[in-house]
């Protein structure tokens, strides 16, 4: 495959508190589901796409993910003293990154079917969207309650609404990011912005996806990848 021109951001700072005691001491992306780390599941899906680059941002149990990842050549983005959430932890790793758009992708789920990140670099059209998301739906997720995040119309312009989960892997346009006084905030933010303009999109991923989110999840998710 052709290598991306684009960075990819990892969000790995979270504190995995829906994990309860799995993640006293140690953060949720080094939980292993069927013998492997979460996050090692988006790295291989990183690797697929031959990013420029690939930041992660970390905070919670940094040091941990910070020796499993540098060998493996993915750089750092320390949030200290304290976490960003989604919107300024890409903000403050934009340095790092040193490209526009990016990609983003979480690293507490398990993907069943074609690589999300490709799906995302072949659909991407700058002149209509600043923002792509990788949503699936809802009856092609496993163990996810909840009717949906958002509502695709025919051309896959979206809007908040049930159908569609995200499922944490977008390319997105960064200007916007400069625009919020706050320090730490949510991409929701900005994805708002995007919907209000229409210029927010989603690509329908055609497989299948879990959320490893909580306890639960683990076992769900090694029956996937089982079933792949």
């Amino acid at each position: 495959m052709t290598g991306s021109q684009y960075a990819v951001m990892l969000f790995a700072a979270g504190f995995g508190t829906r994990m309860g005691a799995l993640t006293k001491d140690q953060p949720k992306p080094l939980i292993e589901v069927s013998g492997r780390p979460l996050i090692d599941y988006a790295l291989d899906l990183v690797e697929d796409i031959d990013p420029v680059r690939t930041v992660a941002n970390l905070h919670y149990h940094a040091h941990q993910l910070e020796t499993h990842l540098s060998p493996k050549g993915v750089t750092v983005s320390r949030e200290e003293p304290e976490i960003l959430e989604t919107g300024g932890g890409l903000r403050a790793a934009l340095p790092l990154l040193a490209t526009n758009p990016v990609f983003t992708l979480n690293t507490d789920a398990i993907w069943s079917g074609p690589n999300p990140l490709s799906l995302l670099q072949k659909a991407w059209d700058p002149t209509r969207m600043d923002a792509l998301l990788m949503c699936v739906p809802t009856a092609q997720t496993v163990g996810h309650a909840g009717e949906g995040d958002f509502t695709a119309d025919q051309d896959g312009r979206i809007t908040r609404g049930p159908g569609l989960v995200y499922g944490g892997a977008q390319i997105l346009k960064t200007d916007g990011l400069h625009a919020f006084s706050q320090t730490a905030f949510s991409l929701n933010l900005l994805w708002n912005q995007m919907r209000d303009q229409g210029r927010l999109f989603a690509v329908e991923y055609p497989g299948r996806w879990c959320d490893v989110g909580r306890p639960e999840g683990i076992a769900l998710a090694e029956g996937l990848l089982v079933d792949v």
